[in-house]
């Protein structure tokens, strides 16, 4: 099947036309010089954090395994440069937990780990054993561990694998660059997957705003007819995961449901070029490519940097502030998470840092009653009633908010972002869903 025959084959309800700002297109990547010193965090996933497995004043290499955990829902952290351990404390996170982070001051070598060796994979055991001694995780923002992903319950049923090229937030444009710059590793790494997790199926999803990565991998994939390029319609969110699986494939996933409930596994495209590379070198996942835009910072760049350097040393890198900066975001304006300084690292599933200025914030965001358009019901893309649920939440209505289907809402913001009356819908949603989690026996 090709891409035109799958094009404008089904379209999700709802969805924003944010703009684009795409200002990185064709900003190949840079590689940031070694830090000063990085910052790791022991909580860079969804699942248990991991514990460290190193001491103050211990001499680590860059690779070299730095912390871990027994749990299943985890993912190993390895140093991301060489040098010397100078602390091990805690560390405030965006979204107002503490964890433990390791810092390591650099010996300005960068030495590799010698006993990094690329792995030995015969069986769908060695590769995903291999996935997680990788430390993956997510890579397009949910830091979900890659070994948990692909190793479902249902493994014999699921057979489609779909990656994830759409790229819909605003400026972000890391994951094209990996297109551009890393086709040959995207198709390897899909090759892998295919192999040892028997994928019959294979979709990559790129939005159309994105023509040159579509003609290079729909080129370099003409002989292999099992692996199709999906064009998708440039319209946020499509790169939602259950947005995309029923974009390309038709099927729904329900509430409650994983994508491997419908016999479908979604991977990021940075995620499953970064599987192939680690499977040629050994080397862990320790550094990471970042789109580096906004009006406040004075380069826009995608730059690849070490996993814990700090915000602050990005920017210098890219040339300082060129304004008084209003806001950073960690990911794109539209589910990024904001941060109350720059002395902050970057995390594994970080694919973007937005230095924000005046002339990026709304001009009028002052907050009026609800009209009751309707706006915010056409833009939901799970078909939810965001006015509903505000209401149903102030009356504490748990009943209402579980027959609303609130637990399905992914917190996309399309809503929030077509009010004209300027509704905080998104807190709204994310604090129906707690309400109910939390009323809800377990």
């Amino acid at each position: 099947m090709t891409s035109l025959q799958l094009f404008h084959r089904r379209h999700m309800p709802g969805g924003a036309n944010v703009p684009h700002f795409k200002n990185t297109t064709e900003c190949a990547t840079a590689l940031l010089p070694t830090p000063s010193k990085v910052c790791i965090p022991m909580q860079q996933h969804i699942g248990a954090p991991c514990e460290p497995v190193v001491k103050v004043g211990e001499t680590v290499k860059a690779g070299q395994l730095i912390g871990d955990s027994p749990s299943p829902v985890s993912a190993p952290i390895h140093a991301s440069i060489s040098g010397k351990v100078t602390a091990i404390d805690e560390i405030l996170m965006p979204f107002g937990a503490k964890c433990t982070s390791v810092t390591i001051t650099s010996d300005g070598e960068n030495t590799v780990d010698e006993t990094l060796q690329p792995p030995e994979i015969k069986d769908r055991e060695d590769f995903l054993n291999a996935i997680r001694a990788s430390g993956l995780v997510g890579l397009g923002g949910a830091g979900f561990p890659t070994s948990v992903k692909l190793n479902p319950k249902n493994i014999q049923e699921v057979n489609t694998l779909i990656i994830n090229g759409a790229e819909c937030e605003p400026f972000i444009t890391s994951d094209y660059r990996e297109f551009m710059e890393n086709a040959d590793d995207v198709i390897e790494g899909i090759l892998l997957v295919q192999k040892f997790l028997e994928m019959k199926e294979v979709y990559i999803g790129i939005e159309n705003n994105k023509p040159e990565a579509i003609k290079l991998m729909t080129k370099k994939l003409a002989n292999y007819p099992e692996i199709n390029v999906v064009t998708l319609k440039s319209r946020y969110p499509q790169g939602a995961e259950k947005v995309l699986i029923y974009e390309v494939s038709g099927k729904v996933v329900p509430e409650g449901k994983l994508p491997a409930d419908v016999g479908v596994l979604v991977m990021n495209v940075a995620s499953i070029g970064f599987l192939n590379r680690y499977c040629k070198t050994g080397i862990p996942l320790i550094s990471k490519r970042l789109t580096i835009d906004g009006a406040a910072i004075s380069h826009h760049k995608n730059i690849r940097v070490p996993i814990g350097t700090m915000i602050s040393d990005v920017a210098e890198y890219c040339g300082g502030y060129s304004q008084p900066v209003k806001k950073i975001l960690m990911g794109g304006p539209m589910m990024g998470t904001a941060l109350y300084t720059d002395d902050f690292p970057i995390l594994k599933q970080n694919n973007a840092i937005l230095f924000l200025g005046e002339e990026n914030l709304p001009k009028h965001n002052h907050q009026t009653a609800c009209i009751r358009c309707g706006r915010c019901v056409r833009a939901c893309p799970m078909s939810l009633m965001p006015l509903e649920v505000e209401r149903a939440y102030k009356q504490n209505d748990i009943s209402a908010l579980q027959s609303l289907k609130v637990g399905i809402c992914m917190e996309c913001g399309s809503c929030e972002y077509s009010c004209p009356a300027k509704r905080p819908l998104v807190s709204t949603m994310r604090l129906s869903k707690q309400a109910v989690r939390t009323a809800t026996p377990k």
